[in-house]
């Protein structure tokens, strides 16, 4: 009875004015500091920009891999540059090749050509965080918290007036939404999670994201789905902080609006592909010829290459008596050190298929 009146008389008092004091000595004095600084950043960027024109520093680690996402990357680079010609571009990156190496290899693959001197290069050091061979476990939510840590050394090295990410690296969104005080766009190839890798889960399949051990364990595989729906809401709360999202195609677009909810602001932009010069090619195919099948993609896990192998094994069953007739071509690039899993190494050919 006297602790309970000591606790209502002193203890209760004690802690809200406590409560108080810090509100008003530390939350007060740390808003008002945040929103100088908030008002000092926009004005000297509005500034510089009027002065010296827009800085926009797009996000993108690997640009010099070669892939469908650097040519998105480089084309829109191209785009920009035509349409503002007093823009700046910078990119957050990874790579260690040398700036003119890098562009020449943009030009020779792409048919893209730039001007050297109008962009810059922001060299990046922490690329292990961002590797999934870093995380053997748990490897979104930790490969995602590491492209934080990347946005981070990327802010504090740059800090631009408009930020673009064409890696799909939303949760370095909010570092340069409220950090940066600058606008965010992305442009997004692959939602990182999806409904079809929660079903996979749910229903214990086996696939790249499933190991068997845990599609066998009941128990193992709702901690995983309570994981990816989890990781899923944080997905969504980082790529809700963007102002304008363009997606690559219907696919994506259905399964951004899902995770995003942000169907006023996403826009559907398919990717770019050249076909001028491939025109311009005679053809060199002669009605005897056998018929070719050419599949090209970047030999990765979601590209699901063995069930592509699959289905071209089936199809020479059906076609027994003409198999001379066709060939299937199998033709990609890896990315960095990864492995085709699925695929036998040093295997020149898989049944029907050829792998280049």
């Amino acid at each position: 009875m006297i602790f309970e009146l000591l606790s209502l008389i002193v203890i209760l008092p004690m802690i809200l004015l406590g409560v108080l004091l810090f509100g008003a000595f530390v939350i007060v004095p740390c808003a008002f500091i945040f929103a100088s600084w908030y008002m000092r950043i926009n004005e000297r960027k509005l500034q510089r920009r009027k002065r010296d024109g827009a800085n926009i520093a797009f996000f993108h680690p690997y640009c010099n891999a070669g892939g469908g996402g650097e040519r998105v990357l480089w084309v829109a680079i191209k785009a920009i540059l035509t349409r503002y010609p007093d823009s700046h571009i910078y990119i957050y990156t990874v790579e260690t090749a040398e700036p003119k190496a890098i562009l020449n290899k943009v030009q020779n693959h792409f048919n893209v050509k730039l001007e050297p001197e109008r962009i810059n290069f922001v060299r990046l050091s922490l690329q292990k965080v961002i590797e999934p061979q870093t995380y053997p476990y748990f490897t979104l939510l930790l490969q995602s918290l590491g492209t934080m840590i990347l946005g981070m050394e990327a802010f504090m090295k740059f800090n631009p007036d408009i930020y673009i990410d064409t890696m799909g690296c939303a949760f370095t969104y909010p570092i340069f939404r409220y950090l940066a005080q600058c606008p965010v766009g992305c442009y997004t190839h692959y939602p990182v999670v999806t409904a079809a890798m929660m079903r996979r889960v749910k229903h214990r399949l086996v696939s790249y994201n499933n190991r068997s051990a845990i599609a066998r364990n009941p128990l193992l595989t709702w901690c995983k789905l309570l994981y990816y729906k989890v990781f899923g809401w944080l997905y969504g709360v980082a790529g809700r902080r963007a102002d304008i999202v363009m997606v690559n195609g219907s696919w994506t677009e259905e399964h951004i609006h899902e995770l995003w909810r942000r169907p006023l602001s996403t826009h559907r932009v398919y990717p770019p592909c050249e076909v001028s010069e491939l025109k311009k090619l005679r053809s060199l195919v002669r009605d005897s010829d056998p018929i070719r099948i050419l599949s090209v993609a970047q030999f990765r896990p979601e590209k699901d290459h063995p069930l592509m192998l699959q289905a071209m094994y089936e199809l020479r069953n059906l076609l027994i008596k003409n198999e001379m007739l066709w060939n299937k071509g199998i033709s990609g690039s890896f990315l960095r050190d990864s492995i085709c899993e699925g695929i036998p190494e040093g295997s020149g050919t898989v049944d029907a298929g050829r792998i280049r």
